[in-house]
């Protein structure tokens, strides 16, 4: 199977890029963002010079349990940046949500409580909020991480939007918010 249906299958309408958009990224942006891919994973991530972005993590099901996450995960922390990624809030009708967070958590991950998500999807015109998880190797400050977040939705998300979705996204400014009375750690309570 294709990669870009491996994540299509495994990840909402409203979260995926399409696939002319990750092509393009792959191909005019080669200099930042890259693709890790085996028989049983798919590794989508934007690295720049303080941080690494995990667009996205597939592991086949068949897989799961053995380590692999953990590996591909290990690779990147190797490099001593810090690691950022959106997560779906904890669905209880979706029990992959739970054991999403759970391992994120088991890998060192944070939830960067004070920076709230919220797009628009031109999929479904729906608003889809998710959680910031990042793990910090040099204690660096959520502050980092919502400046790093700005940056990937710019360079990434909202990458020649109009081209491939016929619409543009949200300006950042309305997307990511940085809120210090913000609570509720995803991870906390796992």
């Amino acid at each position: 199977m294709h990669w870009y249906e491996k994540l299509n299958q495994y990840f909402p309408v409203e979260e995926m890029k399409s696939k002319e958009h990750l092509e393009s990224l792959l191909k005019e942006r080669s200099d930042i963002y890259h693709k890790d891919e085996g028989q049983y994973h798919v590794l989508m991530y934007a690295e720049l010079d303080d941080f690494i972005f995990i667009d996205y993590l597939f592991v086949s099901k068949d897989a799961r349990g053995q380590g692999l996450g953990h590996k591909l995960l290990e690779k990147l922390k190797e490099k001593n940046k810090a690691i950022i990624l959106e997560v779906e809030p904890v669905d209880y009708d979706d029990t992959d949500t739970e054991k999403r967070l759970k391992f994120y958590k088991r890998e060192g991950f944070e939830h960067a409580v004070s920076i709230g998500y919220a797009r628009r999807s031109l999929a479904t015109n729906e608003i889809n909020e998710m959680e910031i998880l990042y793990w910090a190797p040099n204690n660096e400050s959520e502050d980092l991480i919502f400046n790093s977040m700005k940056k990937t939705y710019e360079l990434i998300h909202t990458y020649n939007d109009k081209k491939f979705y016929g619409a543009s996204y949200q300006p950042v400014e309305e997307v990511l918010k940085k809120d210090k009375d913000r609570d509720g750690d995803v991870l906390k309570n796992l």
